[in-house]
């Protein structure tokens, strides 16, 4: 695969246009909603009971279309063209603005809470279309680059329409002209660009709709949860809207009691979260290899969990000094902390959630995803509000900001380890991806060789004790791998082994049960559509050679015909993994760090022309002379 930069993508018809219509969206929708919240803040006359009140209703009535909708949407998405469907929503979007219009004039706080109601519904009904027309637009190895881009989009829209929306409005009589003007124009532009869209057909033009609410969430909660590792990954997008959610409600009152800010501090803090979440974003495709590597979410929730508990150490008393501006801030002792803190929170977690939602696209049937999308637009909304639940309850029990900010860190911890207790996937991944890319420079030629879907069996050269990792790591799909059974018990090494499901074997003389029962598993594992990669030299190269591919290869596939894929290893023979440097006297020590490495994968080759001579010379014409 060609190195490529997302930012390609901005530039091409089948992203460009889709990428600035929902980042206008989110731009508007908040723009909205802050204007809203300043005019009745402090435009109305209101007591400070009632503007307390519409505080704490104005979330859940946005939030209550996403349980009342979602599935519904689901099936629309599913049903209809995309493209056409956006085109109908931005046309919503713009008569919900005009109704704001008359709202923000005639200040009729009622009015402005159904455009609330009615910006929610905009939302539930786009989610699902946002998140499925992205594997239709992409191709597989653009689908975390293209998520990273959407994110960061999202995130900074949403950090600029609500500076954009508070700042007009509060300039006085003006205020509610210019806002007006704002989010009618966006809500204009917004459709204008939609129209460049491309097609995007219909995955399931045949469902038949259920006007049931209630039983089409039951069964849309069933989509989500058929699958343990996509439930998992839903889960995982949920908590980051819970984590997230605790932390933005919490910095006004942060920003003004710990850090002594006045407005145009609290703004900074929201920045620096919305940007690091953009560079976390947009980070993933570089450090993911332009696949979806879920191992990114252990190490985004581990950096969550580690700076939002610094971020309780940097400030945890009461500021002695309020008022701040922006500059005065930046000057004081113990502010360069606490920037640094929000920036990598919020970089971390856009590492965390950018896999998540990209594994959910590139496992989930076509036909399927919108619906699972919107059960997932569910479980964000129970997970938001139980947030806001969490926030109220901490605060009632006499619990400072910054605690707060500790319990959630500690929260975020547990659920980490729960969900990876139960997808042991994404804990193995990681420890794979640190591995590797701590020790290697990986470069890939020919990965769409590899079947995305149904058997194959992968067969490659055996060259060092790391060669399952490197697979593991490059391969897109997961894989079950052979190995030998002494390598299968190194320490550390064995439980990513054990977790990848991967099968031990041994030869005839050394243990025959072990031998049968290895032969079995590979036919079980590719008779329920897996991929499984295997070693046919029987062993490590003792002189960094290619050695005569042994006739197991050929038993598997007389038992089990499916495709085959020759994959070869350049580069690793000499590093201290490899048995280079094993005679008696010589100390395995590290001699290279970050090497070059090259995982060439060949065309799939039938399991009626295959055999273990002629799939021994693919892999060797694959490996070259660069051992």
């Amino acid at each position: 695969m060609s190195e490529h930069s997302q930012f390609t993508l901005l530039g091409k018809r089948r992203f460009g246009p889709f990428f600035a219509t929902q980042a206008l969206g989110a731009f508007n929708d908040n723009a909205f909603r802050q204007g809203m919240v300043v005019l009745i803040g402090f435009h109305l006359g209101l007591t400070i009971e009632a503007v307390s009140f519409y505080a704490m209703i104005a979330p859940a009535v946005f939030i209550l279309p996403f349980f009342l909708f979602s599935a519904s949407a689901g099936q629309i998405a599913e049903k209809f063209e995309k493209s056409r469907l956006i085109r109908y929503v931005k046309l919503f979007e713009i008569g919900a603005m005009l109704m704001a219009v008359y709202a923000f004039h005639a200040h009729q706080v009622w009015l402005l809470f159904v455009v609330l109601f009615l910006m929610g519904l905009h939302s539930t009904v786009f989610g699902p279309i946002k998140y499925a027309i992205l594997p239709q637009a992409l191709k597989t190895e653009e689908l975390v680059g293209g998520n990273g881009l959407v994110e960061m989009g999202t995130s900074m829209s949403v950090l600029i329409g609500m500076m954009a929306g508070g700042s007009l409005m509060a300039l006085g009589d003006f205020g509610t002209t210019a806002a007006s003007i704002l989010v009618v124009g966006i809500a204009v532009l917004g459709y204008l660009v939609s129209r460049a869209i491309p097609p995007a057909p219909a995955s399931a033009p045949d469902l038949k709709f259920n006007w049931n609410p209630v039983s089409e969430t039951v069964r849309v909660m069933r989509y989500v949860t058929k699958d343990r590792t996509i439930f998992n990954a839903i889960l995982g997008i949920s908590w980051f809207w819970f984590f997230g959610t605790v932390f933005t409600a919490q910095l006004p009152a942060y920003t003004q009691t710990f850090l002594g800010g006045g407005e145009g501090v609290l703004n900074l803090t929201l920045a620096l979260f919305s940007v690091g979440v953009g560079i976390g974003s947009l980070l993933c495709e570089r450090l993911s290899g332009h696949k979806v590597e879920i191992g990114l979410v252990p190490f985004g929730s581990i950096g969550m969990t580690v700076f939002a508990v610094d971020l309780y150490f940097a400030r945890p008393g009461v500021a002695t000094a309020h008022g701040l501006g922006i500059g005065d801030f930046l000057r004081a002792a113990g502010s360069t902390h606490i920037v640094i803190d929000l920036i990598l929170i919020g970089l971390f977690a856009g590492l965390f959630i950018v896999p998540l939602f990209a594994l959910v696209q590139s496992r989930t049937e076509r036909s399927e995803l919108s619906r699972v999308i919107a059960g997932n637009n569910i479980l964000n909304a129970f997970f938001m509000v139980i947030s806001a639940g969490l926030g109220l309850g901490l605060t009632a029990l006499g619990l400072s900001i910054p605690q707060i900010f500790l319990c959630v860190a500690v929260l975020n911890a547990i659920v980490a380890i729960y969900i990876y207790t139960l997808v042991p996937e994404f804990l193995m991944r990681f420890l794979s991806w640190i591995l590797v890319n701590t020790l290697y420079r990986i470069r890939t030629d020919g990965l769409d060789n590899v079947p995305e879907h149904g058997p194959a069996l992968l067969v490659c050269n055996h060259v060092s004790y790391m060669d399952a990792l490197i697979v593991a790591g490059s391969v897109r799909r997961p894989a079950r791998f052979v190995m030998y059974y002494r390598i299968f018990r190194i320490p550390i090494l064995s439980f990513i082994f054990r977790t990848a499901k991967a099968i031990p074997i041994a030869s005839a003389k050394e243990d025959p049960a072990l031998l049968e029962r290895a032969f079995d598993e590979i036919d079980h594992a590719l008779a329920a559509g897996d991929i499984v990669c295997i070693f046919p030299e029987g062993g490590l190269t003792a002189d960094g050679e290619i050695a005569p591919f042994r006739p197991g290869v050929e038993r598997i596939l007389a038992r089990r015909p499916v495709p085959v894929v020759p994959l070869a290893i350049r580069g690793l023979w000499g590093s201290i993994f490899s048995r280079r440097h094993s005679k008696p006297g010589r100390m395995r020590l590290p001699r290279r760090f970050w090497s070059r490495l090259v995982l060439a994968v060949g065309e799939p080759v039938s399991a009626d022309d295959a055999s273990a001579a002629m799939l021994e010379q693919r892999v060797r014409a694959l490996r070259g002379s660069w051992a």
